[in-house]
């Protein structure tokens, strides 16, 4: 604004338009000259402080909120507390107590003093109260920690890492302590460190046989003891591939074992079952190869089998690992061995794992093994007893993801990702951990823990209880601009995308307003039908329309089903790495009613 400000604190209309332009709307030019006449009180053709403000609020008056407000107020200028109790009956859906809530809403976002008093909401507090947290999209009650965290630790979701030492790339990019850091503050609750022998009796952490860079192993593990629970106090599981001589595997278990001191759980006793993430607060729990008695023959591959061997076979490599036509036979350190909690072990088969697996032991499939166990209905089974880990295939060398949900859908709980690429795959993990309190740790539905019960994601329609999800997406606010140039307005549209079940996936679009970022206006009804809510995501996705070329990305939004508040709701926009864009936003009603 003060570029284009003179030097009086006044503005005139080319002035206006250009820091409209700016502000990412292009007006109709005869209603906004229309606007800054009716603005302008002195008759000076220019605008002070408190003109432009009132200008700036005729601008961008919305239409949408102030037909809803009008709609509900019996003198046509405010909502008494009976008016606004009404609202939030019929349309939000809050019947409980919202006499009382209507109250506290009024005492929380009415800015004026006088209509407070006498328990009155102007528009602009009603205005105040859509915008706020309250009127997000995202239901506060499964904000905060809700679910019960005493339950066997087969039966959660838990946010997993992959290859978490690298920043960039497979192949070359460069290895870092600040990737743990960046996972371990976003919640993750499984990271990975590869170990290969270093220089000087030193274990390092890269990934093998490229040219990505190598960092102390014991620089990561003190990363990993300061910043393990600075996001959630529920257990981190730190996922070894163990690759290191028997010296210096020594050296591995001394550093655990000394940097991690009490954080690290060491009691590994036998157990019908797994603990859970409550009993297990502020500890850190080894996954890698581990040998029960001394009578095991401890030879073996060190590292986890199923992965080693696809990363053998399938990356391409810039230095050659050691070819001599046998698997590289390591022994393994029983300092280190002790210190596992989650046994690595080789998956032979779904029987053989009912009948022989202890609670602790875990196999790791990659993301094409994982399907093709898919197809087998004994995969949601096993997963109601025994943890699983799949992770992206080692032809990913750019560190692209797979889509998390069907591994969520088959009830696989670690299912990794790489964390350093932003996109739709992070998105849907972002999505479903910012529920329970961001803790990193997501209680499976139901059907995906019973054991007596059978689910198959490829048939839910078996249920009965089916959610036709009426989306009535109404306009946007204060869209961001795509290129950062004075002249450029985007023209917007909204995709409203659904993960689930096969029979839930789909996506349906607005079609775009022209020139407008700042409060277009869609008015348009897109329907979904979800057949398992309790598997559903959905992802709100705006971009910018271009019929030469592929649409610009200006934000998303993603939430469990589960999680979302009926109403008019503002969803709160997250860029490409989901950080938020405040204060762009997309306003919605939301009806969601039983077929």
């Amino acid at each position: 604004m003060l570029k284009y400000q003179e030097k009086d604190g006044r503005i005139n209309f080319k002035e206006a338009k250009k820091l409209l332009k700016m502000m990412n709307v292009d007006m109709n030019e005869e209603h906004a000259s229309s606007l800054f006449k009716m603005a302008d009180k002195s008759k000076s053709e220019t605008l002070e402080d408190q003109e432009f403000v009132e200008f700036y609020k005729m601008l961008t008056e919305r239409a949408e909120v102030l037909d809803l407000f009008q709609d509900y107020s019996s003198d046509g200028q405010s909502l008494s507390q009976c008016d606004l109790e009404e609202f939030l009956r019929e349309e939000q859906l809050e019947g409980e107590g919202s006499y009382e809530h209507a109250l506290q809403l009024i005492d929380r976002y009415e800015p004026s003093d006088t209509a407070r008093m006498n328990y009155m909401m102007s528009v602009d507090g009603f205005l105040m109260y859509l915008t706020s947290p309250e009127g997000s999209i995202f239901n506060p009650e499964r904000q905060d920690l809700f679910q019960d965290m005493s339950q066997p630790l087969a039966h959660y979701y838990i946010s997993s890492s992959h290859n978490t030492y690298l920043m960039e790339d497979q192949l070359k990019g460069p290895s870092s302590v600040e990737a743990y850091i960046q996972a371990l503050k976003r919640g993750c609750r499984c990271v990975e460190v590869d170990c290969w022998n270093g220089s000087n009796g030193e274990p390092v952490v890269y990934h093998g046989h490229t040219l990505t860079s190598k960092i102390l192993l014991k620089d990561v593990i003190t990363t990993i003891a300061n910043y393990a629970f600075k996001a959630s106090e529920y257990p981190l599981i730190v996922s070894i591939e163990n690759h290191c001589s028997i010296e210096q595997q020594e050296v591995m278990a001394r550093y655990f074992r000394d940097i991690l001191g009490d954080m690290l759980l060491t009691n590994t006793a036998d157990s019908s079952e797994l603990p859970s993430p409550e009993a297990l607060k502020r500890k850190i729990l080894l996954k890698g190869k581990k040998f029960e008695n001394e009578s095991e023959n401890p030879t073996g591959e060190v590292s986890d089998e199923d992965e080693a061997a696809e990363m053998n076979k399938d990356s391409p490599v810039t230095e050659s690992p050691p070819t001599n036509g046998k698997k590289l036979q390591q022994n393994l350190c029983k300092e280190l061995s002790d210190l596992i909690f989650c046994k690595s072990v080789h998956f032979h088969s779904f029987e053989h794992s009912r009948t022989s697996a202890k609670p602790n032991e875990m196999s790791s499939f990659s993301e094409s093994k994982a399907r093709k166990y898919s197809k087998e209905a004994d995969f949601v089974l096993h997963n109601t007893r025994q943890l699983t880990r799949v992770y992206p295939s080692g032809m990913r060398t750019d560190s692209s993801n797979y889509c998390p949900v069907d591994m969520w859908n088959m009830g696989c709980q670690i299912v990794a990702l790489n964390f350093q690429t932003a996109g739709m795959e992070m998105d849907l993990n972002d999505g479903l951990f910012t529920q329970n309190g961001c803790s990193g740790y997501i209680l499976k539905p139901e059907i995906l823990c019973k054991r007596e019960r059978l689910f198959n994601p490829e048939n839910p329609e078996k249920r009965d209880d089916y959610h036709p999800l009426l989306f009535y997406v109404i306009s946007g606010q204060q869209l961001p601009k795509v290129k950062q140039k004075a002249w450029f307005i985007v023209d917007p549209l909204v995709r409203v995308e659904i993960f689930g079940v096969p029979l839930d996936q789909a996506k349906q679009e607005t079609k775009h307003i022209d020139n407008n970022g700042f409060n277009p206006l869609w008015n348009e009804t897109l329907q979904f039908t979800i057949h398992t809510p309790e598997l559903a995501l959905v992802r709100f996705v705006v971009e910018d329309y271009d019929k030469a070329s592929r649409n610009d990305f200006i934000g998303q939004y993603t939430i469990p089903f589960t999680s979302i508040q009926p109403g008019y709701r503002h969803v709160h926009l997250l860029s490409k790495d989901g950080t938020s864009i405040h204060p762009s936003s997309i306003y919605v009603h939301i009806k969601i009613t039983e077929q």
